[in-house]
């Protein structure tokens, strides 16, 4: 039996704002904006991504904006990832490497696979994590 996580329920304040940040600043591609009496739905999926996250209001969960912690998204080059957060706007931390000491700043020389990540906000404070795994254990 396959169990494959789909889509992940993002809570925002304003629809328009948060598809506007997922869509331009992190390259999200809009799957549908579909609304009606009531509601509004927005589906969004990460490039390369299988699952996709969704936004709105009336037919999806009440949740608090913001209130979604620990989303993450992986990549095989988290220098080229977080250079073009940067460039496209988004307010991004430095590398961090997790190792058995905890985090720390990234060294000179350091391996990023499965312990390098980069942490960025979406407008509402819904937190996200970027991690790098280029080959898989």
């Amino acid at each position: 039996m396959n169990w494959t996580l789909e889509v992940v329920i993002v809570p925002v304040s304003d629809v328009d704002r948060a598809k506007e940040f997922y869509a331009s600043k992190l390259g999200f591609a809009v799957d549908h904006d579909t609304a009606g009496p009531g509601f509004r739905i927005v589906q969004l999926t990460p490039p390369g991504s299988g699952c996709s996250v969704v936004i709105g209001y009336g037919a999806v969960p009440d949740m608090p904006a913001g209130s979604l912690k620990g989303l993450q998204l992986v990549v095989n080059d988290l220098d080229a990832a977080r250079a073009q957060l940067v460039e496209r706007g988004v307010e991004v931390s430095e590398i961090v490497v997790y190792g058995a000491s905890g985090p720390r700043a990234r060294e000179e020389g350091d391996d990023l696979n499965n312990v390098g990540f980069v942490n960025f906000t979406d407008p509402d404070g819904n937190a996200w994590a970027v991690q790098q795994i280029t080959n898989r254990p």
